[in-house]
């Protein structure tokens, strides 16, 4: 929702974290501007270039696995997921949304680690543009504020 009511938190420092990001191209037009954001927002929060690692994949269905690639390696604070899933005629919509944000949550939960989803999906193009910036920017919080909460509680 625009314009929702998000909360607040403490200032978030991002210096010394390592994040990835998985980029799908499919839309690319808009998943570039995301991975741009993104970027521009993690670097405001103060984590270095060289922390950042970004990797692109096919599709949106793609990025659960190349996620859980970099989970693997343990290299990683938190990472984030990029993608715009439009709206077609068909039901693969759904089945595109569904399955891939299932698999993020999954590699979140299964490997202990921060996963911001900014996987736009919408009705139309005109929404995607509309939401770019913002999810790009909101998703770069989010995975430097949970990196903190989950260092302050590390699995034991």
């Amino acid at each position: 929702m625009m314009g929702a009511d998000k909360g607040s938190t403490a200032a978030l420092d991002g210096r010394g974290l390592r994040i990835g990001i998985v980029q799908a191209r499919f839309n690319q037009g808009i998943t570039d501007a995301l991975a741009a954001a993104c970027r521009a927002e993690l670097a405001a929060l103060g984590v270095a270039e060289g922390d950042i690692v970004l990797e692109q994949v096919p599709g949106a269905l793609e990025v659960p696995l190349a996620l859980q690639a970099l989970a693997q390696t343990e290299r990683f604070d938190a990472l984030i997921a990029l993608g715009c899933v439009i709206r077609g005629e068909t039901y693969h919509f759904e089945l595109v949304c569904n399955e891939s944000a299932a698999g993020i949550t999954r590699v979140a939960l299964e490997h202990h680690i921060p996963v911001a989803n900014a996987i736009l999906t919408v009705e139309n193009l005109a929404q995607a543009v509309a939401r770019q910036d913002d999810k790009a920017r909101d998703a770069a919080r989010v995975a430097v504020e949970m990196a903190h909460l989950l260092r302050r509680h590390p699995p034991g």
